[in-house]
């Protein structure tokens, strides 16, 4: 099973609108890592994929659009990233979020 797992560099880049800018990125509570696809495993495709995910006040993440990448990488990040739960805040945010893929 481990080799279906995706060995990833999580980062975070935080995108502030201008009466953000002093704001940190918020904490990622719960990381739910993306699964290395098949195909892409198999046709030893890699590279960083780039999502901005919408986070609620709450934590929960809202929407998640890919900003970057290999298509066929891409659609895995995003269910993932889809069920990753942030630190709760007083106002929705956006958080910019790149994870690279590395067949081994």
């Amino acid at each position: 099973m481990k080799a279906l797992l995706l060995a990833a560099v999580l980062a975070f880049v935080p995108t502030h609108s201008l009466a953000q800018q002093t704001a940190e990125a918020r904490k990622v509570l719960v990381k739910t890592p993306p699964a290395y696809p098949t195909l892409g495993r198999s046709m030893h495709i890699h590279g960083v994929v780039k999502v901005e995910a919408q986070v609620a006040p709450n934590g929960t993440v809202k929407s998640v659009e890919v900003k970057g990448g290999h298509p066929i990488l891409a659609q895995a990040v995003v269910t993932a990233v889809g069920h990753w739960k942030f630190e709760p805040a007083a106002h929705e945010s956006t958080e910019m979020i790149e994870i690279k893929f590395d067949p081994e």
